[in-house]
């Protein structure tokens, strides 16, 4: 392994990156000069080794260039989510210190956006125009493409996905090492089967969100080419798999479902026999579609569990998972723990939060509550997470910590419910919390994603019911329904289970159907 810039002199023409359906491709020569341009553009606008940067752009060409140009120019970069609204981008802007701020108009609602709303922050607009920013590609033209005279190492500051709350940023130390010197983060990407400069990387997600990220930084680290999906769509990863012969791919499970819906005869067409490692995290898969997974793909299937945070990480591959189905793993990275409310580890089978033992080093940025409650009397770490350990030192994940119902002071873990509920094939995706009960202090209560309204909810709550009856005790058992087209998510595929839960409660009516 080596750096973007090793390859633009060894292999200028080789193609680093092609982003789809648009067809826009990169060499590696062209990846570093973009890079260099904007390196070069940062320091003529003032912004020096440790100063903070934003940008938010959707999947394309210009992503690549201001993430290896900020790597290069000692910067701390932010990609922001281009979901954001105007007035979350500056929220953002303001929390990490931008000194730079860049805006796709096509990506963010620049409705409203002013340069004045980022205070003294140089700011740049690419693909059109807002009111007081300079055009990005004027901007980048009039720079030369040789590297600056001070390149250090800058690193990323991403910020979580927000699923529980606000998103923080996530704030690690630069690592004291060249800009063009192995990545400490890359060394367990380099250890999975066929990671060279054959490699070809599907990117199927948005490239601000950490795995994605992190996956396409490596692959060109290593001298592979990345296909970068500009949006996902289940046909047009399968073609693009057969056409670029993809050997590795980034997946979450909501993708699994979509591909899994076409009919089986279009994706029995698609020829795959080059996909060597296919990787998915992000959220719970349910067992029934990793197990149709596998068969389709065979056991190419590698799950992990981690976060942006960084604290650890659990894999675990097809076949370890086929014998341990439900888990994510076993630690690779740090050491897990299971604790109780008291922070007292606890027996193996036995459910509390999961911590990891490691030496990171992390804070969430400007938040040092928020810090100090991710972190055990022990000095372990937590993403958040419920779940235990088997006696083999596999992970379960029950649920986030802060998803946990208490009814009737007992804890209640909902992906236990969810689990069985998506085994009734009328159920896409189930979101199950507690709502306010005025008995029980929470009522369990499931949310069903179906293919259309069922004409008799009532009867299908029913049956529901009568599902989990039969696998769960009696508290457990969802005592209302909500059935639903569609669910808010995140653009990972990560539902916003807080999201609905706050519009349930705002209402306080949900489309109940039985009791």
């Amino acid at each position: 392994m080596a750096h973007p810039s090793h390859y633009a002199q060894t292999m200028p023409n080789k193609i680093a990156a092609v982003f789809i359906p648009g067809g826009r491709e990169i060499t590696y020569l062209r990846l570093e000069e973009g890079a260099n341009r904007v390196a070069n553009l940062l320091r003529s606008a003032g912004i020096k080794t440790g100063d903070a940067v934003l940008f938010c752009v959707e999947n394309c060409p210009e992503f690549l260039y201001l993430g290896w140009g900020c790597q290069r120019a000692g910067v701390v970069f932010t990609p922001a989510s281009t979901k954001l609204s105007a007035e979350d981008l500056r929220y953002i802007a303001r929390d990490c210190g931008a000194r730079a701020v860049f805006v796709s108009v096509a990506a963010v609602s620049s409705a409203g956006l002013l340069a004045a709303d980022f205070g003294s922050a140089a700011c740049f607009a690419l693909g059109g125009d807002i009111p007081g920013f300079e055009r990005l590609e004027d901007a980048l033209r009039a720079c030369p493409v040789t590297s600056i005279h001070d390149p250090a190492r800058g690193r990323e500051m991403m910020y979580s996905s927000g699923t529980t709350g606000r998103p923080k940023g996530v704030r690690k130390p630069i690592p004291p090492i060249s800009f063009h010197d192995m990545d400490p983060r890359d060394a367990s990407f380099a250890s999975k089967p066929g990671v060279d400069t054959s490699m070809v990387y599907l990117c199927t997600s948005p490239l601000y969100h950490a795995a994605p990220h992190r996956n396409v930084s490596a692959t060109l680290a290593f001298g592979g080419t990345a296909v970068v999906m500009e949006h996902f769509d289940a046909v047009q990863a399968l073609h693009a798999m057969e056409k670029f012969r993809v050997t590795h791919s980034l997946w979450v499970p909501t993708m699994f479902h979509r591909l899994l819906r076409l009919d089986a005869g279009l994706r029995m067409q698609f020829d795959l026999s080059s996909h060597r490692l296919a990787m998915h995290g992000a959220a719970p898969c349910p067992i029934h579609i990793k197990e149709t997974m596998i068969e389709w793909w065979g056991p190419i299937l590698e799950e992990y569990y981690a976060g942006t945070e960084g604290i650890g990480a659990c894999s675990i591959s097809s076949l370890e998972w086929l014998a341990h189905k439900g888990s994510v793993g076993r630690a690779v990275e740090g050491i897990v723990h299971i604790l109780a409310d008291d922070e007292n580890e606890v027996a193996s089978g036995s459910t509390g939060t999961v911590y990891f033992e490691s030496d990171a080093k992390f804070a969430y940025w400007n938040d040092t509550g928020k810090t100090a409650a991710s972190r055990s009397k022990q000095g372990w770490w937590t993403y958040g997470d419920i779940g235990h350990l088997d006696e083999e030192g596999y992970l379960y994940l029950s649920d986030r910590r802060d998803f946990t119902i208490i009814s009737g002071g007992v804890n209640i873990y909902p992906q236990e419910i969810e689990n069985i509920l998506v085994t009734d094939e009328r159920v896409l995706d189930v979101a199950v919390f507690g709502l306010p009960d005025d008995e029980y202090g929470e009522a369990v209560h499931a949310v069903v994603q179906v293919e259309r309204q069922p004409g008799a909810p009532h009867a299908l709550a029913g049956e529901l019911k009568d599902l989990c009856r039969s696998k769960l005790g009696p508290l457990r058992v969802p005592r209302s329904f909500s059935f639903v087209l569609e669910f808010p998510r995140l653009p990972t595929g990560k539902l916003q289970k807080k999201l609905l839960r706050d519009t349930l409660i705002r209402s306080m009516q949900p489309s109940s159907a039985g009791i």
